[in-house]
């Protein structure tokens, strides 16, 4: 399925590297795309959000007047689902839309001449022996990377060779190789600019999605009075589906960002910037789309 996935991407990718010759360029120019292919989903997600916090307090009003009727109270929390056409697992799609993307990409950069490029395999495997051949190192993870860096060398080795053509891809980007890999370059303190920049962006995401909550959350705490006494109704504690929910939710916000990080130093620098785009992108997004759904 990823592989699917990373085929259909490799052709965007390879339209917008003929368009700007650069790789870096066109993986920004592909995360944007990407980011507004994925908008209605982001809306749909900030609308469960702010319809979820609602439907907290409704829950909170229902589990107070059932408290003493388990039966009774659980269904009218399924009743209450029901109406407002919701469900307790409504975060999951994007949760796995986000690792769909997650592993396709890295399928696509950690082997650019197969998705992106086309190249046959059967030339590829020609290629490979020659640089083994040679006593060049080849890595059993990232071949097709080793192959971009000694395409001169396999161009002089088989001139009349117009798929070599293909190998070539312009890494080069504000001074970086986006064919790096940090695990293997540990001693080039540039390949952990990328990844450096995506784990504080991935931070201010958290730490910016966390402060939204909690500002929602307490613009709708109320102090409940029971109109037969006067006295301040006893706080109810949460349901265990919404309770569920929240921490299914926090645990994503953080895994995500874990998972991908650990990929990024084992991958190409090409992954972990579009992560970076990626996370630029969706922290702005999500400030206008917090201000225009609250409109």
């Amino acid at each position: 399925m990823f592989q699917f996935f990373a085929n259909i991407f490799g052709y965007l990718l390879q339209i917008l590297y003929t368009l700007v010759n650069n790789y870096g360029l066109a993986i920004i120019l592909f995360t944007v795309i990407i980011k507004l292919l994925l908008l209605p989903l982001s809306i749909k997600q900030q609308k469960t959000m702010k319809k979820s916090a609602e439907l907290q307090e409704k829950m909170k009003t229902i589990q107070f007047k059932y408290k003493n009727d388990p039966e009774k109270m659980n269904q009218e929390m399924m009743n209450l689902y029901k109406t407002e056409n919701m469900s307790p697992f409504s975060g999951c799609l994007t949760a796995i839309v986000q690792m769909i993307l997650l592993l396709s990409i890295f399928y696509l950069v950690r082997s650019p001449l197969t998705f992106m490029e086309k190249v046959p395999q059967e030339n590829m495997n020609q290629y490979i022996q020659q640089l083994k051949d040679e006593g060049k190192t080849v890595s059993n993870v990232y071949p097709e990377i080793d192959l971009i860096r000694e395409q001169e060398w396999l161009k002089e080795k088989n001139p009349e060779d117009a798929t070599i053509d293909k190998i070539k891809i312009q890494m080069s980007f504000l001074g970086l190789d986006l064919s790096k890999i940090p695990q293997q370059n540990m001693a080039d303190y540039t390949v952990y600019i990328i990844p450096v920049l995506y784990i504080l962006s991935s931070f201010i995401s958290i730490r910016m999605t966390t402060a939204m909550q909690q500002k929602k959350k307490e613009e709708k705490k109320e102090t409940k009075i029971d109109g037969t006494t006067g006295k301040e109704l006893e706080p109810v504690k949460e349901s265990d589906e919404m309770d569920a929910v929240m921490q299914t939710n926090k645990m994503m916000s953080w895994m995500m960002p874990i998972m991908s990080i650990s990929i990024a130093f084992v991958a190409p620098l090409g992954l972990a910037l579009y992560w970076l785009v990626n996370n630029v992108l969706m922290i702005g997004e999500r400030l206008i789309l917090d201000k225009v759904i609250k409109a």
